[in-house]
């Protein structure tokens, strides 16, 4: 059967190669076309891939929206519309996590296009690159080290092919991959290069699935979203008795009607859901992931920014990362006196290398003019034995490679190769061998022939970044297969501390006790195989470190899968861009302090903004519990019941200005503290004990001016004025609290914040509108003094807060200053 006319499931090379594709030129554009036609397109989902309509019904069924809905419903049967106003916080919720996660989708869409890889198809015998979703069944797909597999084939052409499954089997060893052989979507090539047929594409490919739903636009797998859906279930539990304490109240102790009844239920219950806390936290992240993308940082997933806040120890490798990724070549340095024989060698090399890495590039701009030599056998590079050969028959079997690897390190040539490396220079040896490169005993007795001396440049912001760390109390590792000498150098050369003393990782304990012990004295590392790295990841993790792993090389990728954070340069293999959860599309390591800085004003603002929310929160059930406990306990000490103080709007109007508009701008404000577990509990120390005084200095000023259940209108009205000054001043308090230290926006908000209640209060219309009535003196002075020491107490409870827990206090003492998170940090809503 020809392979334009099945499935793609099960076929074997034989049948694609004998049928109507040509293996050497790839499909034609009329094949191309009729798969298109057919479907047989790798149509899977890309990055960021979750749809406007998933995005609005995200936002829009919520458990917040779920619960001010049935509020609302309650408000409205009443016939009370005015009360219904908190209903607009529905759409307000829903509108604003819609437009910011639309605008976030819009940067990850067009940044995700940039960053994925692209695979080289064969057409009309031409290799040209593709997008992954225009791969189409039989196609023949050329790969090569680095290159990430995008969908299931059989391989039809390989040199040395080796390739790693370990992102979908776990198993970390390459595979060898000979023509016939199957290849999975979702692993890549590690060394060798050759070519394999699309057999299964689309969402038939083996990894499609996976892919498909790790690659969502999703706020899963974060502390801080779990500790907010925490907190907001125990708020829906305790909802249930306040709402029957209310209702039991109102009805039958107060004995109110069913329409005033309700309207006291509600208002009771609305301020204890903290309904900005869940679209403040969405919010930050979308503006996050904005913000970044114009750094052209590529988010893959959100996580990624909270986890990146609380990183405290970053693992960057030399080349890409401290140095520039081009190099040059500075000298080649013959150690028999046959200059000529090497250039010859190095430039067959060089043309017979299809994927040439950054070394061979530069040789092969400095050593052009092939000599036509034929390949007999080739051992491409792998950073795990640190040399590549190729055999050419009569004109030998020749090397190149690591000089302390090929050759005994206590011999001159080797340790002319270490000083040379002393200076900060890449430095690899050619030589010939004795023995065919393809050999299993490979590369056997090898002679020198000559130095290569390559010239990489220190990246110009490298040293700032290095220094931005520091201040940050964030330790650099650096982690690089190069030779320690050479590593150091650089790292040395940049003020890194420890960067002069290199360690060899041939050194290295195997033990993980031993291996924390080294990482935690020692920060530069040379000769490190990528197996390694994986293991350094480990062990610092095993002693409590939050670990970011950056690097651009396929030998980075099991890193990179391990750490905490992964972060690819946007040059690096599609292999490690497909692992990252974040990719520096600039390729400069100067922009991770800004990704970072991004993550701790996220967290920090989030944190900060939700002692708001939840003193609110605490404070609306203390009092909902004290008014329907009073009128229970009324029943049996026969003293006056009191119904609860506030309409549904006076609740709206508390949260305006103490919590509304401040936590916006708060939320988007600089803040530079990093991430730290613990997110509940701390918030809690501050919130509870915060709410408490707020609810029992509400509870006591309007008990001391309730007149009773004969009071008349005015009275009733006057009362639950007096009630709301007393919150509002306390709230105001708390507020000024959460904002410190002072700047001079923030003082400005604080002031507008209380001039907008004293506006209110003051305008005949306002105090008309909202049912206020502040002209008793008696009763307004009581609401004042019980404002007063509330203020005091939230203060004192704050202070001994501080004292006990000393890193509550640090989260708001810390200068909001953004350090090289950049200039726009002086706007806290830019």
């Amino acid at each position: 059967m020809a392979p334009d006319e099945n499935s793609g499931d099960g076929v074997t090379v034989a049948t694609l190669t004998a049928g109507e594709v040509d293996v050497s030129t790839g499909l034609t554009a009329a094949q191309v076309s009729r798969r298109v036609a057919d479907g047989r397109t790798n149509d899977v989902p890309g990055r960021a891939s979750r749809s406007v309509k998933e995005i609005v019904r995200a936002n829009v069924f919520t458990r917040i929206n779920a619960i001010l809905g049935v509020l609302l419903i309650i408000v409205l049967s009443t016939g009370s519309v005015i009360d219904g106003m908190f209903g607009l916080l529905i759409i307000a919720n829903s509108a604003i996590g819609i437009i910011q996660e639309v605008r976030a989708k819009q940067t990850l869409d067009k940044l995700a296009i940039v960053s994925q890889a692209k695979p080289q198809v064969r057409r009309d015998g031409a290799s040209v690159s593709v997008a992954p979703n225009e791969v189409v069944l039989d196609e023949i797909i050329e790969l090569g080290a680095g290159d990430q597999i995008v969908v299931d084939g059989a391989v039809v052409e390989g040199e040395v092919l080796e390739v790693d499954e370990s992102l979908l089997t776990g198993e970390a060893d390459p595979v060898h991959k000979r023509p016939g052989e199957q290849v999975l979507s979702g692993s890549f090539v590690v060394s060798g290069s050759g070519a394999y047929q699309a057999t299964k594409v689309g969402k038939d490919a083996y990894a499609a699935k996976l892919a498909a739903e790790a690659s969502k636009f999703t706020l899963v797998h974060s502390e801080l979203r779990s500790g907010v859906d925490k907190i907001l279930k125990f708020i829906t539990y305790l909802m249930i008795p306040a709402g029957l304490l209310i209702i039991y109240n109102q009805l039958f102790v107060s004995e109110q009607n069913l329409g005033t009844a309700l309207n006291g239920m509600v208002a009771a219950l609305v301020p204890m859901v903290p309904e900005g806390l869940v679209l403040m936290t969405s919010l930050a992240f979308a503006v996050g992931v904005v913000r970044l993308g114009r750094r052209q940082c590529l988010v893959q997933e959100l996580p990624a920014i909270e986890g990146l806040a609380r990183v405290d120890v970053v693992c960057a490798d030399k080349t890409g990362t401290l140095t520039e990724n081009g190099m040059r070549l500075s000298e080649l340095r013959s150690l028999d006196g046959d200059e000529a024989s090497a250039r010859d060698a190095l430039a067959a090399m060089a043309g017979s290398d299809p994927r040439p890495n950054a070394s061979m590039l530069a040789i092969a701009e400095s050593c052009d003019g092939d000599p036509g030599w034929t390949s007999t056998a080739i051992a491409p590079f792998t950073s795990a034995k640190k040399w590549s050969g190729i055999s050419y028959g009569d004109n030998g079997n020749w090397v190149l490679g690591a000089p302390d690897v090929l050759l005994d390190p206590e011999t001159d040539t080797a340790r002319e190769a270490e000083e040379i490396g002393a200076k900060g220079l890449r430095v690899l040896m050619l030589g010939s061998s004795d023995l065919p490169v393809d050999d299993g005993a490979a590369p056997g007795q090898v002679t020198p022939r000559a130095l290569v001396v390559l010239e990489q440049r220190v990246r110009p912001d490298a040293r700032e970044t290095l220094e931005y760390f520091a201040d940050q109390h964030v330790q650099v590792k650096v982690i690089s297969g190069d030779n320690a000498v050479s590593v150091g150098a650089v790292a040395g050369s940049l003020g890194l501390p420890g960067g002069d003393r290199p360690v060899d990782a041939r050194e290295l304990p195997t033990e993980r006790e031993a291996l924390a012990d080294t990482l935690d004295t020692a920060t530069t590392f040379g000769r490190v195989r990528p197996d390694q790295k994986r293991e350094m990841v480990g062990a610092l993790q095993s002693r409590g470190h939050t670990v970011a792993m950056t690097g651009d090389g396929v030998n980075d990728v099991l890193a990179l899968k391990d750490a905490d954070i992964g972060v690819s340069m946007g040059s690096g293999s599609p292999a490690t861009r497909a692992v990252a959860q974040i990719v520096l599309l600039d390729n400069k390591f100067a922009t991770l302090p800004y990704v970072v800085g991004e993550g701790r004003r996220v967290i920090g603002n989030i944190e900060r903004v939700s002692n708001l929310f939840l003193t609110k929160t605490v404070y609306s059930v203390l009092l909902a519990f004290l008014i329907g406990l009073s009128g229970v306990l009324s029943q049996f000490f026969h003293f006056e019941p009191m119904p609860y103080p506030f309409l549904p709007r006076h609740v709206t109007i508390a949260a305006w200005f103490t919590i509304g508009i401040p936590a916006f701008i708060l939320s988007l404000a600089p803040n530079n503290e990093r991430a730290r577990s613990g997110f509940v509990p701390r918030v809690m120390r501050f919130a509870v004990p915060s709410g408490l005084v707020i609810g029992a200095a509400t509870f006591v000023a309007y008990a001391l001016v309730y007149a009773g259940p004969e009071a008349t209108e005015t009275q009733r009205v006057q009362a639950g004025t007096t009630a709301l000054i007393t919150l509002i001043m306390i709230a105001l308090w708390v507020l000024a609290i959460v904002a410190r230290p002072y700047t001079w926006w923030k003082v400005l908000l604080i002031a507008g914040s209380a001039g907008g209640y004293l506006i209110l209060f003051g305008l005949p219309f306002t105090r008309e509108f909202f049912k206020l009535d502040p002209s008793n003196i008696g009763a307004t002075t009581t609401a004042l003094v019980c404002g007063a020491v509330g203020i005091v107490l939230v203060e004192v409870s704050w202070w001994i807060s501080g004292a006990i827990h000393g890193e509550q206090r640090r989260l708001f003492a810390q200068p909001d200053v953004g350090g090289v998170t950049g200039a726009d940090d002086r706007d806290p809503v830019a």
